[in-house]
This record gives C-alpha cells, sequence and structure tokens, in this order.
C-alpha cells in the first residue's frame, strides 16, 4: 500500500468525524500553545537580562582585583601590567588610582567635591577611551573631567544647594557655562582639620563622553601621575590619604594600582583570557562570566516550564487515545477488508499512527500560530496592565516573551512523539482484530 493511498484512508476517515477530530486537534492544539508560551517566558526575560548586562558593561572587558600569592591577595603591580599585556589576544591594559580624599575644585564663584583619579591614557585610548570635546592632557596640570562634572559645580555661597529627591544640584544654582580651558583649582589637605592644604593649578582640556546608559553618572576629575604623586608627597601617604602621623607614612608613587582592566581584543578571546589569568592567580571577574551564570540559571527555569508545558500534552493526549480507539472500533469491518485481501498488520499499524501523527501535526502547526499571536499581545498588553495595576514604569526593552526557533522544534517534536506514543496502543489493538467478528462488526 502506497503512502499516497494510505494518507487518502487518512483523510477519508477523519472526514466521517469532523467534530471529534476538530475537539481533539483543539486540545492538542491549546497544550501545544501552552508549553511554547510557558517557556517563551523565560526565553524572552532571559534575553532582557542578558541585554541590559552587555549594555552596562563592556563585554570585553576583564577586571583584575589582586594577585593571590601565598594565600594572600595583593595589589597588582607594573610588573604585574607588564606580563598582562603579554597575554595572548589582550589589547590594552589599563590602571587607574583614586585619590584617597575628595579635594574641593573651585572654578570662579563655584565649587565642587568630587573623585579624582589618576589613568594612564595610551592604554586608556588603545581600550577605547573618547572625548565629547577638547583633547587628551599633554602637560602634568592638564586634566580631563567625566561628562557630568559641571552638573556638580555649584555658587559656593548658596545654601541648600542639593534636591532632597534627586540628590542633585538644583538648577538655580549650577554652573551654566562651558568647563572647557578653564582653569580649576584642585584643593587638597594634609590633616582631618583642613588646617594644611595644598592649592594645585589645573586646566580643563577635555570631556569624556558621555556614559553609555542613563543612570550612568561621571563626575571625576582625570589628573595626571605627575599631580597624582604631588599630593601623596604632600599628604605623605600611599595613595593621598589624610594621615594622622603623616611623617610615619611612605609614599607609593603609582607602583600599585586601584583598578585594573584588561581589554580583549574581541568577545571570543575573552574566556580563554580569563582562564589564563586564572590560572596565574589573578582575582578577575567578566561579564563573559556573569552571562554562563545567568543562562545556566535561566536554562534550568526553561527547562522546568518545558516540563510544565508538556503535562498539558499529556492531558490532550488523553483526547487523542480516546479518538484513535474510537476509530479502530467504528472502522473494525474496514479493517477485516484490508486484513482478508492480505495486507500486511504492519501496514494498518502504520495507518493509525499515521493519523494520530497527523493531527499531532496540524495541533501543533495551530498551537504555534497562537502561541506567536499570544506572545505579540503579552510583550504589548502585559507592560501596560503591570503598569497601571502597580503605578510603575516597566525598563525600557523588558521583553516577557520571545519565541526563538529551538523552542518551536522542541514544542513540536514534544507534541509528535505524546501524539505517536497516544496512538500506539489503538494502532496495536488494530492488528489484533479478528476477520469474521470485525466483517460482523462484532470487536
Amino acid at each position: 500500500m502506497r503512502y499516497k493511498d494510505k494518507y487518502r484512508f487518512i483523510r477519508q476517515n477523519i472526514k466521517k468525524n469532523r467534530a471529534r477530530t476538530f475537539m481533539t486537534i483543539l486540545a492538542t492544539a491549546m497544550g501545544c500553545a501552552f508549553l511554547i508560551v510557558l517557556a517563551s517566558v523565560g526565553y524572552g526575560l532571559q534575553q532582557s537580562v542578558v541585554k541590559e548586562t552587555l549594555e552596562d558593561q563592556v563585554v570585553t572587558q576583564i577586571q583584575v582585583h589582586a594577585k593571590e600569592v601565598d594565600g594572600n591577595f595583593e595589589a597588582i603591580t607594573i610588573e604585574d601590567i607588564e606580563k598582562l599585556e603579554k597575554v595572548e589576544h589582550v589589547k590594552a591594559v589599563t590602571r587607574r588610582n583614586q585619590l584617597g580624599q575628595i579635594p574641593i575644585y573651585t572654578l570662579d564663584n563655584y565649587k565642587a567635591e568630587t573623585m579624582a583619579v589618576s589613568a594612564h591614557y595610551p592604554s586608556e585610548v588603545a581600550s577605547g577611551l573618547e572625548l565629547s570635546e577638547g583633547r587628551l592632557p599633554e602637560n602634568p596640570n592638564e586634566v580631563v573631567v567625566g561628562y557630568h562634572f559641571s552638573d556638580k559645580l555649584f555658587i559656593d555661597s548658596a545654601e541648600n544647594v542639593y534636591d532632597e529627591e534627586t540628590n542633585e544640584v538644583k538648577e538655580e544654582f549650577r554652573f551654566k557655562g562651558n568647563v572647557m580651558d578653564q582653569t580649576i583649582t584642585m584643593t587638597v589637605k594634609q590633616d582631618e582639620e583642613g588646617k594644611v592644604k595644598e592649592e594645585i593649578q589645573l586646566t580643563i582640556v577635555g570631556v569624556l563622553e558621555k556614559p553609555g546608559r542613563e543612570w550612568m553618572i561621571d563626575q571625576d576629575v582625570y589628573i595626571s601621575q605627575e599631580v597624582f604623586e604631588q599630593i601623596e608627597t604632600f599628604t605623605g601617604s600611599v595613595g593621598g590619604v589624610i594621615a594622622a602621623e603623616p611623617d610615619q607614612m611612605e609614599t607609593g608613587h603609582l607602583e600599585i594600582f586601584d583598578l585594573v582592566n584588561v581589554y580583549a581584543d574581541n568577545l571570543e578571546a575573552v574566556q580563554g583570557i580569563v582562564e589564563t589569568l586564572k590560572e596565574e592567580n589573578y582575582a578577575t571577574y567578566s561579564v563573559v562570566s556573569e552571562m554562563e551564570q545567568i543562562n545556566t540559571l535561566f536554562t534550568i527555569a526553561k527547562a522546568g516550564l518545558i516540563l510544565v508545558g508538556t503535562i498539558a500534552l499529556i492531558i490532550a493526549s488523553i483526547g487523542i487515545y480516546n479518538t484513535m480507539t474510537m476509530a479502530v472500533t467504528e472502522r473494525a469491518p474496514d479493517i477485516g477488508i484490508m486484513k482478508a485481501i492480505g495486507a500486511n498488520p504492519k501496514t494498518i499499524k502504520q495507518i493509525f499512527l499515521l493519523e494520530s501523527s497527523y493531527i499531532g501535526i496540524i495541533g501543533a502547526v495551530i498551537g504555534t500560530i497562537v502561541a506567536y499571536a499570544t506572545s505579540v499581545l503579552v510583550n504589548i498588553g502585559l507592560p501596560m496592565i503591570l503598569e497601571m495595576a502597580f503605578g510603575e514604569e516597566m525598563p525600557e526593552g523588558l521583553q516577557f516573551s520571545s519565541i526563538p526557533l529551538s523552542l518551536v522544534l522542541i514544542a513540536v517534536t514534544i507534541c509528535l512523539v505524546v501524539t505517536i506514543l497516544s496512538g500506539m496502543r489503538p494502532a496495536k489493538r488494530a492488528t489484533q482484530i479478528d476477520v469474521l467478528k470485525a466483517m460482523r462488526r462484532e470487536i
């Protein structure tokens, strides 16, 4: 019996019981749609979390916090920097030191208190540092400032300059001009009381690019290594920390670094560099490592959701089993005729298995279409409902549901397996029908 004939036979039998077949297909479609939509929540939230993490951090950046030596963690030194720069696929190793006190900066009748950071500009440029305006420093007393530095400047004589809700300088007290090419005075202290101070004249020659995320704030002042060493010498302490007894402290002169970042030349090389650094006992962190942990958690969650969705298909399989059992009973004469003319039991079994598979395929297709439509509605409607219910705006770009091709293939495969298994028993029963009883409709 040719496949074409088997298919025609199946179509004819399905048409005889359209209502029952329709309800069976509907149950299968609902089970398949439920499985896909349920699992799509895991896929959607994973995409949102991963996307936000990748946007918030540089994906080729590897933070190096310290080096483990004999069970103790030691700061990164210039020797370590030179070693890190020689690692394969490393394009830059940036190093920064943060001043151990918060200086006061004055510009005309404005002032600001914000952190000072010493940066190595050649490595910063190699890593991708960009300016919104101006140039990089060429002389020791030239500096670049963060994009939001001017927002930190406020009128010196003003009171209650900070907004209580935002903790930002009120608009009426802010500096309204352009800080480019302006000379600012940085005042550092040697003691807690501020009895001994030193003023350093600095010229702003550049402003850093605006951070990639709206909530990121960069108000720091990036000073030269020479100025950093000058402050260390003045305070008599490593990093310019205010010391109670400065004469007993030693200056570090930037031999160690507070913040060291390694930049890979491509994303694929990040994991290899991380493994190499771990072998050398460096304490590291990279967004790639975070992605592995996030993906592992979401993989477990998605597996659980798919399992729950499969239960719905198993429930639908009861209807398929019932439909196929009824089909065997109703087609007993046809089965008897097929056996009488010499049909192989294997062929009869294949016909009923094909019929259950046919129901599963149609149900899977309809369920997939419904799932995609539901996914669109969820992504559009659910944020609106949550905003109205809780009065909070959802994060931009948040995706509640996503249906990748792999999820569709998984759902369709599960659907087919369940429907075929549901038809196994009725198909086997069809091969065991006695020809004479079947002809007399006595099953």
